[in-house]
């Protein structure tokens, strides 16, 4: 923290495809505190990660590889296809991943941290340790486009992704701001992510 200011936090997220990598780089640009949940639960279980002992333990050697990291493909075909998997399975990371935020958030020097969190509209807990939520929007079609040419996916993954995350009516209502990336080029997104910046402790 900085000159005495308390702490803010910003709550990023985005359907698959929006942007919000995008925004938050430009958020740490602007010198926010860019804390990136996803890259913490990738840390967590990969080789010698916090989670991956418990995985172990609850879905066998089966979804560890010969790293010792988990087998990630295995396990998303496991938890597209069963919801009680994946609740076992976010059983075991969330916690970690809520720590590890929290810490790096108690070590922070900026007076503005930005949680970067994919599912946040998803989930309640995290909504409740945000100040404010941004989300970073585009139409589904254009979430579609931009990932099959990005990860080289067919329509039929990518609309499967979109249907396990909230809809975007969903992450609509739950925003505070509303960073539209549609149609526009970079330096005009980025001059949207500055003006929501500069106004970011105006009240609502």
């Amino acid at each position: 923290m900085t000159g005495g200011t308390r702490i803010l936090r910003i709550g990023l997220t985005g359907g698959i495809g929006s942007g919000k990598s995008t925004v938050a780089a430009t958020l740490a640009d602007l010198g926010a505190a860019v804390i990136d949940a996803d890259a913490i639960s990738r840390a967590s279980t990969a080789a010698g990660g916090a989670a991956i002992d418990a995985i172990r333990r609850t879905f066998g050697d089966a979804f560890i590889t010969p790293a010792g990291a988990l087998d990630r493909d295995r396990m998303r075909t496991l938890v597209f296809a069963d919801a009680l998997a994946r609740a076992r399975l976010e059983a075991i990371v969330h916690p970690i991943v809520r720590t590890e935020i929290e810490r790096q958030v108690a070590a922070c020097t900026a007076d503005t941290v930005v949680l970067d969190i994919p599912l946040l509209i998803e989930s309640f807990a995290w909504r409740e340790h945000c100040d404010r939520i941004w989300v970073v929007d585009c139409s589904p079609e254009t979430q579609i486009r931009r990932v099959m040419a990005r990860n080289g996916w067919s329509r039929e993954q990518v609309q499967a992704v979109l249907a396990r995350q909230a809809t975007r009516a969903q992450r609509l209502a739950a925003a505070d701001v509303v960073i539209h990336n549609d149609g526009i080029d970079f330096d005009t997104l980025r001059a949207r992510v500055r003006a929501a910046w500069d106004g970011r402790r105006l009240p609502l």
